[in-house]
């Protein structure tokens, strides 16, 4: 529903350098702040998450693991004279694969959800982490608690449940979904 489409060039330049353990320089969009970055990376693996591709990489201008939404990718070329910085899937796992969503990283907080008894018949079967804890509470409300690094995409899902989702912690998380739930009230004030 939410695939965004990926220019193809683009992906087969990233799949080759891949492949031959060469570096990229990419042209990325920033679609928070609609700046664009001209950036050296080793690719290290294309990750398929919710209909879109990824590319996990060690970014040599920030000198950290990063991940790139492909079709935020304008133009990627390969550096065939540059071997690709090695990083273990270990690393990779531990600094990406931990938090909520695409959005990982490698100092997590806990977010802790509340779902209304109506809400909690489907997300009580939802899989939104690997390390997620569910408790069904004597109400029939669902208590939901799951690792996060980076509040962007949580945020997001946790909206689409509008008023049968309640966000006990933390407190800033709680802030920024209360900050974007007022900000759409106020469009629709007279």
């Amino acid at each position: 529903m939410a695939a965004r489409q990926a220019d193809s060039e683009v992906f087969g330049v990233i799949s080759h350098a891949l492949l031959r353990r060469q570096r990229l320089e990419l042209e990325h969009l920033n679609r928070r702040n609609g700046e664009v970055t001209r950036r050296t990376v080793s690719p290290q693996r294309l990750a398929h998450y919710r209909d879109n591709w990824y590319l996990d990489s060690w970014c040599h201008l920030r000198k950290g693991l990063r991940s790139f939404a492909v079709d935020a990718i304008q133009a990627a070329e390969s550096v065939e004279q540059s071997k690709a910085k090695d990083v273990t899937e270990l690393e990779l796992e531990k600094v990406l694969g931990t938090g909520y969503g695409i959005f990982a990283g490698e100092h997590t907080k806990e977010a802790v959800l509340r779902f209304s008894a109506e809400a909690a018949r489907w997300v009580a079967r939802e899989k939104w982490h690997s390390r997620q804890e569910g408790e069904f509470n004597e109400d029939g409300s669902y208590t939901l608690t799951i690792p996060y690094a980076d509040e962007t995409e949580l945020v997001m899902d946790i909206m689409r449940h509008g008023a049968d989702v309640e966000v006990l912690a933390p407190d800033t998380l709680r802030q920024a979904v209360h900050r974007r739930l007022s900000d759409a009230a106020a469009q629709y004030r007279s």
